[in-house]
């Protein structure tokens, strides 16, 4: 059995553990950065909203983070999981799949969120390719497109405004009940946008480029793009298996400078923020590493005195 003794484990690999480590790794910190290499965004094909790497795909963006760490010998990364952690504040052990115990000081989660399964037929094909979450990462490729939007209820009425700053061609498919009041439902009919509650049957797409929304009413609902509301749950159990507080939607629950509920523990990125954006994720891992770097030194100069 492997020992590993660092000051910092982080776990996760994505913008905000990567960023994480590299502000602690630039603070002469020992930090294992460990990473399941199963990125959320690795539907998607390219990246935006991020200067300086605006249009880059998500595999090149991670290897050239991995590569600029590589120039800080104090990080360390371990393509493992890690399956139980015990311990508390300056005496954390965690065992991994590979069977290596990492020893630590703090801990950093970063471990992201995931999807549900897609229970939709057609909608995995589509995803990632012409199917999308968040108009301000894709919405600028499909501008002045006929989209269709799946949702509902009150959520439907603040996407639907957001979605018309990018195309002013679009429906709504609510996959079952609306959800709406007859006022919201007047709504959407003044601004011209047909509103199908229908559940749908499938999505046809050629090539990954969807063709049309099929409803079980027999409607085709013709379109090149589609944005929809996934259905989100954590990217690990662990937060909560040590008794981290979480959200009702399944994020750890952290302060502005990214403390959990534990004494120690310390949480970035879309684990712990309803802001899925990478470049959002980046700047809480960074600001998480600051406040945890404070904290270990604040302490060794308490102990040295």
């Amino acid at each position: 059995m492997k020992n590993i003794h660092v000051d910092v484990v982080v776990i996760g690999g994505g913008p905000a553990g990567m960023n994480a480590a590299l502000v602690l790794g630039r603070a002469r910190k020992e930090v294992a950065l460990i990473d399941a290499e199963r990125p959320r965004n690795a539907v998607t094909s390219r990246m935006h909203g991020f200067l300086t790497r605006d249009g880059v795909a998500p595999s090149e963006f991670r290897r050239m983070a991995r590569e600029e760490l590589g120039a800080y010998p104090s990080v360390s990364i371990y393509g493992e999981s890690v399956t139980s952690i015990s311990g508390a504040d300056g005496a954390f052990q965690l065992q991994s799949s590979e069977g290596t115990v990492f020893k630590c000081k703090k801990i950093l989660f970063a471990v992201g969120m995931k999807d549900s399964p897609l229970h939709i037929p057609g909608l995995a094909e589509v995803y990632g390719k012409s199917a999308f979450v968040c108009p301000y990462c894709d919405g600028w490729e499909l501008r002045d497109q006929p989209l269709v939007i799946i949702q509902k209820g009150k959520e439907l009425l603040h996407f639907a405004p957001v979605i018309a700053g990018w195309t002013d061609v679009f429906s709504v498919c609510t996959n079952g009940p609306d959800e709406l009041t007859d006022a919201e439902r007047e709504e959407l009919k003044r601004k011209g946008v047909p509103l199908f509650d229908s559940p749908i049957r499938r999505i046809e797409s050629r090539d990954g480029l969807v063709q049309e929304v099929v409803l079980e009413d027999g409607t085709a609902v013709a379109c090149r793009g589609i944005f929809f509301k996934p259905q989100l749950m954590t990217g690990s159990d662990l937060p909560q298996s040590i008794g981290c507080e979480m959200t009702e939607a399944g994020a750890v629950v952290v302060n502005e400078l990214g403390k959990t509920s534990l004494p120690g523990v310390f949480s970035a990125g879309d684990a712990a923020s309803p802001f899925h954006q990478t470049i959002a994720a980046a700047s809480s891992g960074s600001l998480a590493a600051v406040i945890l770097n404070n904290e270990l030194n604040m302490e060794a100069w308490r102990r040295e005195a």
